[in-house]
C-alpha cells in the first residue's frame, strides 16, 4: 500500500468524525467573522485602524486607504469570501479565496512586528485546516494520483478525538508563546504600549523614532540595535 493510499484511508476515517466536523464548522464561522467587520469598514470607505500614521502598519493602512475603489474592492472581496465560508455548499471556494488573503495579512503582520501576529497565524492555520478538510474535493486539482475511494460516506464516527484537540491547543499555545519571545521589541499599537513602562533609553529612543519622528521600522530598528550596543559597552 502506497503512502498516499494510506494517508487517504486515514483521512477518510477522520472525515467521518463528527467532532472534527464541528471543528470545521467552528473554523468557517470564526474566519468569516474575522473578515466581516474588516470588509464593512473598507466598503464604507473608512480608515481601517486607529493606529497612528507614524506606526509602521499605520503607514501601510494610510496608503491603502488612499487607493480609492481598490480599497472598496478589497472590502467587497472580504465580504464575499466570508459569505461563501458560511454557506456549506460554497465553503471550499470560500476557503480557497481566503487563503491568499490571510497569508498576505500574516506575512505583513510579521514584517512590521504587529501585535496581531498571533491571531493572524491562528487564522492562517484554521484556513489550512479547512483546505485539508476538503481534500477529497481538492485532490482532483492537486498533482497527486486520484483514487477511486469516496470519503463522503454516511456512517459517522462519534468518538471524541481528544488527541486532535490536544494538538490544536498545543499548536495555538505554541503560536502565542513563540510570538511572545520572537522579537525583543515591537512598535505596539500606541506609544505607551511600545515603551511598556520600560525605563530603557534604547526602547524609548525606538518608540520616539516610530511615533514622533515617523521613520520606517527598519531605520528605527537599526537605531535601537546601535543604542543597545552602546548601552552594553
Amino acid at each position: 500500500m502506497s503512502l498516499l493510499t494510506e494517508l487517504e484511508r486515514v483521512y477518510g476515517e477522520l472525515k467521518r468524525n463528527k467532532w472534527l466536523r464541528y471543528f470545521a464548522i467552528f473554523c468557517r464561522i470564526a474566519l468569516a467573522l474575522g473578515f466581516i467587520p474588516c470588509g464593512i469598514v473598507k466598503v464604507r470607505g473608512e480608515r481601517f485602524t486607529a493606529l497612528p500614521s507614524n506606526h509602521p502598519l499605520g503607514h501601510y493602512f494610510d496608503a491603502l486607504h488612499r487607493t480609492g475603489y481598490y480599497y472598496t474592492f478589497l472590502g467587497v472581496g472580504q465580504l464575499v469570501t466570508a459569505l461563501l465560508l458560511l454557506i456549506p455548499r460554497t465553503a471550499l471556494l470560500g476557503a480557497m479565496m481566503y487563503f491568499p488573503m490571510i497569508l498576505n495579512i500574516c506575512v505583513l503582520t510579521y514584517a512590521v512586528r504587529f501585535e496581531g501576529t498571533r491571531i493572524a497565524t491562528l487564522m492562517l492555520l484554521a484556513n489550512l485546516f479547512l483546505l485539508v478538510w476538503d481534500y477529497d474535493r481538492l485532490r482532483h486539482v492537486l498533482p497527486f494520483r486520484p483514487t477511486d475511494a469516496d470519503h463522503r460516506v454516511l456512517d459517522k464516527n462519534s468518538k471524541f478525538p481528544a488527541w486532535f484537540f490536544v494538538c490544536v491547543f498545543a499548536v495555538a499555545a505554541s503560536v502565542i508563546v513563540v510570538n511572545h519571545f520572537l522579537y525583543d521589541i515591537r512598535p505596539g499599537n500606541s506609544q505607551e504600549e511600545c515603551t511598556g513602562g520600560s525605563p530603557s533609553n534604547s526602547r524609548q529612543q525606538f518608540c520616539d523614532c516610530i511615533y514622533k519622528q515617523g521613520n520606517p521600522l527598519n531605520v528605527c530598528l537599526d537605531e535601537y540595535q546601535k543604542a543597545k550596543e552602546t548601552g552594553a559597552r
